[in-house]
């Protein structure tokens, strides 16, 4: 058997609804346990073993405290490996990527503080809406296709919001 399953490091059942604070918390609390100060006079099998086990807590938080990771997470633990690159066979939905980039591109050309926050709004409302679509399809055998096409989409969405605020950083400096 490799690496227990993320959820289960946690104590938690495998949902992509979680309670964030409730994650964070027994995050930190796991964390102490198998903090390296703690084993400054261990064994240096004891040692490793402590870091391999807090690197693997740590992806395993990761992991589940970011929504695209955690919905291709479950995904993956229903037994479909999911290729990162993937032609999107969902024409609507690269319109409206198209859209969104050139709007984002109008934006910082115009360095328009006040329209990328609305549009970082508008960004979170649809990622509230993605995740919420994705929660109520997740585990359904017959939804696999829609909840592969939302994670796609939650993917997409989490990666222009980082590039909204790698663009605020900027104009802000």
């Amino acid at each position: 058997m490799g690496t227990p399953c993320h959820f289960a490091l946690f104590e938690l059942r495998p949902s992509f609804r979680l309670d964030l604070e409730q994650l964070a918390t027994r995050y930190r609390e796991l964390a102490r346990g198998v903090h390296p100060d703690r084993f400054a006079d261990a064994s240096e099998r004891e040692q490793r073993l402590a870091l391999e086990h807090s690197a693997s807590l740590n992806e395993a938080y990761q992991t589940l405290k970011n929504p695209p990771k955690r919905a291709r997470y479950l995904l993956a633990l229903g037994g479909h490996e999911l290729p990162l690159e993937v032609t999107v066979h969902d024409p609507e939905f690269l319109l409206q990527q198209m859209e969104l980039r050139e709007e984002l591109e109008d934006l910082q050309d115009s360095a328009d503080l006040a329209g990328i926050a609305v549009f970082k709004r508008r960004l979170k409302v649809a990622q509230d809406a993605l995740n919420e679509s994705f929660a109520a399809c997740w585990d359904d055998a017959a939804q696999r296709e829609q909840a592969e096409r939302l994670m796609r989409r939650m993917q997409f969405l989490d990666k222009l919001t980082y590039e909204v605020r790698q663009l605020e950083e900027r104009l802000d400096d």
